[in-house]
């Protein structure tokens, strides 16, 4: 029997809102559910856009790792747009060659990984917060991961580096909680992006990958577009300092516990 399904429209209008990674997956799903919700999108990332962006976004390239970068673009989307409200610090990488133990890790790949997937969450979000501060109010979404909360072989950088952007957003909830901005962090499980293709064999393909969540699927980019622009809104007012599992139940799923049939 099918039953109707709930759903939930959001208001954006007037809303000025910075993604970074904000091309391709997770980040262009987040840009352009702010967008058609109202909101005025600045879409930072190092590569260009394949495809159009949706009306309402505006691309501005610029590195993560960069503090000058950061601090130009955080200063040209007040200049542009008066304000900002929301910062998502979603660019990330993780190339195929770091899937391996440390020991075997270049040095190289390891510091690229920490000056984005780290560092460049720190950047962006210290010129953010202090025009939120001026504003007293803002909110700031880091995208986790579900390797933030539990580990496999072979990701000896993405992992620790996950855990540490839950803790980022924790601790700057804490820190600024009573100046008006909100901070919080979303753990997806597999989401169906150029970053999980790209690395599908070295985790066992998409068969295997998809069954090890108990929804027996890959998420889609939109799913977790849609929890973000819920912790974004008045709805998640009361929350913050803590991140959420946007992850097919992964993350309720022990290890040892019998796999579901193929």
């Amino acid at each position: 029997m099918s039953r109707p399904h709930g759903n939930v429209t959001y208001r954006n209008q007037g809303r000025v809102v910075l993604v970074s990674g904000g091309v391709s997956g997770i980040g262009r799903a987040i840009c352009d559910a702010f967008a058609r919700s109202g909101a005025s999108v600045v879409c930072m990332d190092i590569a260009e856009p394949a495809a159009p962006l949706t009306e309402g976004t505006e691309y501005v390239r610029g590195d993560v790792g960069s503090d000058d970068d950061c601090q130009q673009i955080v200063g040209h989307v007040v200049q542009t747009h008066g304000a900002l409200d929301v910062l998502v610090n979603n660019a990330a990488v993780q190339p195929v060659e770091a899937y391996v133990p440390v020991d075997e890790m270049p040095v190289e790949l390891w510091q690229r990984m920490v000056s984005v997937n780290f560092t460049g969450y720190t950047l962006l979000a210290r010129h953010a917060l202090r025009v939120m501060k001026e504003q007293q109010s803002g909110v700031i979404v880091n995208m986790a991961s579900a390797q933030a909360h539990r580990t496999a072989r072979g990701v000896c950088a993405y992992g620790p580096i996950k855990a540490a952007n839950v803790l980022q957003a924790r601790q700057w909830g804490v820190e600024y909680a009573r100046e008006g901005i909100r901070v919080v962090s979303v753990s997806p499980g597999a989401i169906d992006t150029p970053l999980v293709r790209a690395s599908l064999e070295v985790q066992g393909g998409a068969a295997q990958l998809a069954n090890r969540h108990p929804l027996g699927r890959i998420g889609q980019p939109s799913e977790v577009a849609h929890a973000v622009l819920w912790l974004a809104s008045d709805d998640a007012s009361f929350i913050t300092g803590t991140d959420l599992e946007v992850d097919g139940g992964l993350g309720a799923f022990a290890a040892f516990a019998d796999p579901y049939p193929m």
